[in-house]
């Protein structure tokens, strides 16, 4: 049997999912807001580095079933054309990836979300949100078959408040007919506004997961970064991670699986 193998065994014999999301910044090391003027020239150009800081990276990723990135690099110049959600994946030892171009801008930039995972998805979608710029995204994977199957979203929503909005709208509609559901990413705005916007709240019935401060990475003061979880799931811990990699911290929730959820996804990975 394979590693693997037997890290799917070990998962789904535990009924748990750890979940992580983590805005990686491009590898860009960011603890102080001058950091923004000083570095951002990495946002261009390559960083030597910059493989190092994914490689600490991907040893945190590696305690973790299914992982949501958002502003990785889809391997061009600024990143020496590493793809950053292969090398994740590779270096953490998931064995399935999935990269969403979003903004491409050639050999410049490839920005991406990415989802890394220790289960075969049995489906993967990928959405264009809408919005007044282009280059957002949300990855929608599917895990078992049927009225049980598990359904994770990694997205990344617009700064602009009425972008988002719309973002939310379009999300609300795939999600509104689906059980069991887990919505994460950079979604740009704090946990009161996103339990305000009636059609999201009612189309995912939203668990009251305990919102972690998150941004910005070096003096945590907003909820930017969520993990939100359908109520037909309830998170048995909820935790920000304290690694200075982004401007961001990453947020992590353990996951319980309901029974039928758990069966549809066993099924499917036999």
């Amino acid at each position: 049997m394979s590693l693997a193998e037997t890290d799917t065994s070990s998962l789904l014999s535990s009924g748990h999912l750890r979940i992580l999301t983590f805005n990686l910044q491009v590898g860009i090391q960011t603890s102080a807001y001058h950091h923004y003027f000083t570095r951002g020239w990495q946002h261009l150009l390559p960083h030597p580095h910059r493989i190092r800081r994914l490689a600490l990276m991907s040893r945190v990723l590696s305690r973790y079933d299914v992982v949501g990135l958002q502003e990785v690099d889809g391997g061009s110049f600024r990143s020496n054309s590493v793809n950053q959600v292969e090398y994740l994946a590779a270096q953490a030892g998931f064995p399935h990836h999935y990269q969403q171009l979003n903004r491409n801008l050639g050999r410049v930039a490839q920005h991406s979300n990415g989802l890394l995972s220790r289960l075969a998805p049995d489906a993967v979608d990928e959405h264009r949100l809408p919005g007044m710029l282009p280059g957002r995204g949300a990855i929608h994977a599917r895990f078992g078959s049927g009225p049980e199957a598990l359904h994770i979203f990694v997205a990344h929503l617009a700064l602009s408040q009425r972008g988002r909005r719309r973002q939310l709208d379009y999300l609300s509609e795939i999600i509104r007919p689906l059980r069991h559901v887990v919505v994460m990413g950079d979604l740009n705005t704090t946990p009161d506004r996103i339990h305000a916007h009636e059609r999201f709240r009612t189309s995912l019935d939203l668990h009251p997961v305990r919102p972690l401060l998150s941004y910005p990475a070096w003096q945590p003061r907003r909820a930017l970064d969520h993990i939100l979880v359908s109520r037909s799931m309830g998170a048995a811990e909820v935790q920000v991670l304290d690694h200075l990699f982004s401007d961001h911290l990453p947020i992590a929730v353990d996951l319980p699986l309901p029974l039928g959820c758990l069966d549809t996804i066993r099924n499917a990975q036999a």
